[in-house]
């Protein structure tokens, strides 16, 4: 399936009657009034686009400007986030609350204690040698942000596969064991403060 279909598809199914209307008010000079008083949903309004090459793939200035009209920043943000990774995660792709707070504090206790090794760790992860390379070269006077930003990108890529535990594997499969300890000292103590 097309990430970019599937990514116009989530967008319509999130627009509201009103957000719709706004829409093809501001798509008035670009497709005629019969077209758009048959238009019933966000998809065919998308559809319409796509075929007079209004929104592309690589073309989506005027999407982006449609959705800043309407006050969808949260749309906004997925699609510049499409454009950058070229691929979007959903929201119900992320992990759990729980979860995120857990992999947020073991990021935190990771990014203090790794130095040099960081890199061994990120291949550790299956993080991708092109991905590492993106990273390094946005950050490139700064080791400790290129390490966070790393291991932000692997979150992501893992969605709500992303586990603080798989971490903690993967620090240890690199003898990185007192990094290891005290991420799960941090993990047991956040765990005893929410219960």
């Amino acid at each position: 399936m097309d990430p970019f279909l599937t990514l116009l598809h989530s967008f319509s199914l999130s627009l509201s009657d009103a957000e719709l209307t706004s829409m093809k008010f501001l798509c008035r000079d670009k497709i005629g009034k019969r077209k758009l008083e048959s238009v019933k949903s966000g998809a065919e309004l998308f559809n319409i686009l796509i075929e007079q090459q209004q929104i592309t793939r690589d073309k989506v200035s005027f999407l982006e400007s449609m959705l800043e009209n309407i006050k969808r920043e949260d749309l906004v943000a997925r699609l510049k986030q499409f454009v950058e990774e070229g691929e979007v995660t959903s929201p119900d792709d992320q992990p759990d609350p729980r979860e995120k707070r857990l992999l947020k504090a073991a990021i935190g206790v990771i990014c203090d204690n790794v130095a040099r090794n960081w890199k061994t760790l990120m291949r550790e992860l299956d993080f991708p040698e092109v991905k590492l390379e993106r990273v390094m070269a946005a950050n490139p006077f700064n080791l400790r942000e290129q390490f966070f930003q790393s291991l932000q990108e692997w979150q992501k890529s893992k969605g709500k596969d992303a586990k603080a535990t798989d971490l903690i594997k993967a620090l240890r499969r690199c003898n990185m064991n007192l990094v290891a300890d005290k991420v799960e000292q941090k993990l047991l103590l956040l765990d005893t403060e929410t219960r």
